[in-house]
């Protein structure tokens, strides 16, 4: 994948990146957490993604009170076709949104077990029967935990269903 951040291509391997943010958040004694979301939306005949690795940092004032100290998005944007184009296909892009999500999961992990850093994929799936999303919820939500991933979904989702959808 491309990655960029604040629109600059990263042109070193996004493991070294990262571990050069990881570094600098630490020594500002920073606290934060690691998510990784994807969300898709039609442009014409094909589909534009984004995948987003989301950093949120928060810091420890004291006596129980940590506060937010922002985050900062790494992503990167690709397109894909569909060769189906019926309903079925909303699960199809559902579960490609989450395994792309899980591939940069899986990327990262050995960074981030050196960081010893917790990760979550988010899924931009809603909860609610009524949205179509919702028919891929049972299987994305078994595939993140069968790769041994914790998750969030809609609208506990900000690495995809914020950050992601603003890129797409």
């Amino acid at each position: 994948m491309n990655w960029k951040r604040n629109n600059k291509i990263i042109e070193e391997p996004i493991i070294d990146y990262l571990s050069v943010l990881f570094d600098d958040i630490i020594s500002k004694g920073r606290l934060f957490k690691v998510s990784v979301g994807t969300d898709s939306q039609k442009h014409g005949k094909i589909y534009k993604f984004a995948t987003v690795i989301l950093i949120t940092t928060s810091e420890d004032l004291g006596g129980g009170v940590i506060v937010g100290r922002g985050g900062m998005i790494v992503h990167a944007i690709y397109h894909h076709e569909f060769k189906q184009k019926s309903k079925a296909l909303v699960n199809e892009r559902m579960l490609f949104e989450v395994s792309k999500s899980i591939e940069v999961a899986y990327e990262l992990s050995p960074l981030l077990e050196l960081y010893d850093i917790h990760l979550e994929i988010h899924a931009d799936i809603n909860p609610n029967p009524k949205w179509e999303s919702n028919k891929a919820m049972q299987q994305a939500v078994g595939y993140i935990l069968g790769m041994g991933y914790d998750f969030k979904i809609k609208p506990l989702a900000p690495a995809s269903s914020n950050c992601a959808d603003k890129l797409c």
